[in-house]
């Protein structure tokens, strides 16, 4: 029994993500997994007061502080290292995730490449595949360098060995889920395992100066699969994305303790390996020789990066029967079910007994509300079936009264769209001075911009 005066803590705990109970239940409410609550024997005892100890380096003042040891090393694939804030640096811990099969392993064997050859030793430590396997597509992608080591483990003193052996630069461990710790109870790639296994490689990782990226895993829903912990104990947490049918991969980070945590890195993939695309706008518009109803192009920003997109609608009659269809590809469906309100509303055009299907080009995810504008458009478009002119350009937040909203970034935004070759911008008032061989055409609300192009 506790002693008197003292609140008894909760004597169960979840062995896969450390939800505390105060009594035992089949399943846990955290994680949902059955049969992982135990009990943890008797409450803790009382705090006590804590003596004041040694400390591993005296405080110094701010503006003294070294930064040598913060500062990024490139590793020469351009796209990377924008993401990354410069580069790798020293000592810091990388989680990538994504979806199997989008070039994860690829690129990073890639980067494990470019820092042999340049920055010292790097070791892959692959958890997945053998090392025969790996070989092969080093040599596909041409990654093949004396100073490139690579294993084949799933042990984490075998790995800890392995750097001790090696001491890289540089380790890539692909992936944290497939590697277990014999001194910590749970199944392999659970919550505890892999909190373990981040947390002691982190350790290294800072003792050693090593910079360390983490290969993770994904849920079903695109969630980094593992606990929360795992993305705080990390300095960067980067998100590989893309569509299976596509060539196109984007990369984001999502946490970034070095750098911005919102810059977008485009890469396409092929039989050579993942390489960089430094100018994407292309990519996301459709090459054609004469306009076609229901498309208009728009400026997205992704960080600092201006990217040129392309948002189409197709209105066709409804089969009746029940509801009009709404389908939504590389959109967001709850915005896309405003600004087609909107526009019936506000803009008079009827869409009540109609399909509306409304997509993006290319396989980019367009979710900011720059796009409301271009996607009203091109609604009303296909809608009226009439395309809108040659070189237009649409950039701007619709409300729902049908007002037209300004939005952050507008100069970056025109001036990449002026670049692409575009004449005319269609802007919310107050939109700034347009840019050299730009015509900006400024519209209070949807209705002035309807009657302006149809």
């Amino acid at each position: 029994m506790p002693p008197a005066g003292v609140k008894s803590r909760p004597a169960h705990r979840c062995t896969e993500c450390g939800y505390a109970s105060a009594k035992w239940v089949g399943r846990c409410p955290e994680c949902q997994a059955w049969g992982t609550i135990q009990e943890v024997g008797i409450p803790a005892s009382p705090l006590r007061a804590v003596a004041a100890g040694p400390v591993t380096a005296p405080a110094v003042p701010i503006a003294q502080v070294e930064l040598a040891a913060a500062r990024a090393v490139p590793t020469g694939i351009d796209e990377f290292d924008r993401v990354l804030g410069g580069g790798l640096v020293p000592g810091a811990v990388l989680l990538v995730a994504g979806e199997p099969g989008v070039g994860k392993s690829t690129l990073l064997l890639e980067v494990a490449h470019r820092v042999a050859a340049s920055n010292g030793p790097a070791l892959v430590v692959s958890g997945e595949e053998s090392a025969a396997q790996v070989r092969l597509r080093a040599e596909r992608i041409g990654a093949l360098h004396d100073r490139l080591y690579l294993a084949a483990e799933t042990e984490l003193s075998a790995v800890l060995a392995h750097v001790e052996d090696v001491a890289p630069s540089l380790l890539v461990l692909d992936s944290v889920q497939t590697v277990r710790s014999p001194a910590v109870e749970g199944t392999d790639g659970g919550s505890t395992q892999v909190r373990a296994v981040a947390s002691a490689l982190t350790a290294v990782a800072k003792s050693r100066a090593m910079t360390t990226i983490l290969v993770g895993h994904v849920t079903k829903d695109g969630a980094i699969a593992g606990p929360r912990t795992l993305e705080h104990l990390v300095d960067v947490v980067v998100s590989f994305d893309g569509e299976r049918h596509s060539t196109l991969r984007l990369i984001r980070a999502m946490k970034n303790r070095f750098g911005p945590a919102d810059e977008i890195g485009c890469f396409e993939i092929g039989d050579n390996g993942v390489a960089g695309v430094p100018d994407p706008s292309h990519l996301f518009v459709s090459r054609r020789t004469a306009p076609v109803p229901g498309s208009c192009v728009t400026v997205t920003l992704e960080g600092s990066r201006p990217l040129l997109a392309e948002v189409q609608a197709l209105v066709a009659a409804s089969g009746g029967g029940g509801s009009p269809r709404r389908a939504v590809s590389g959109l967001d469906s709850q915005r896309v079910a405003m600004v087609n309100a909107v526009v019936e509303r506000r803009g008079r055009v009827r869409l009540a007994d109609a399909d509306v299907f409304a997509a993006s080009v290319g396989g980019v995810r367009i979710a900011e509300p720059a796009a409301d504008l271009a996607l009203a458009l091109a609604i009303a478009s296909a809608a009226k079936d009439v395309p809108l002119p040659r070189g237009l350009v649409a950039v701007g937040e619709v409300g729902l009264s049908g007002e037209i909203r300004r939005v952050g970034g507008t100069g970056r935004r025109l001036a990449e769209a002026a670049r692409q070759g575009y004449k005319v911008a269609l802007v919310p008032e107050d939109a700034g001075s347009a840019p050299k061989g730009m015509r900006l055409v400024e519209v209070p609300d949807l209705g002035a911009a309807f009657a302006r192009l149809f």
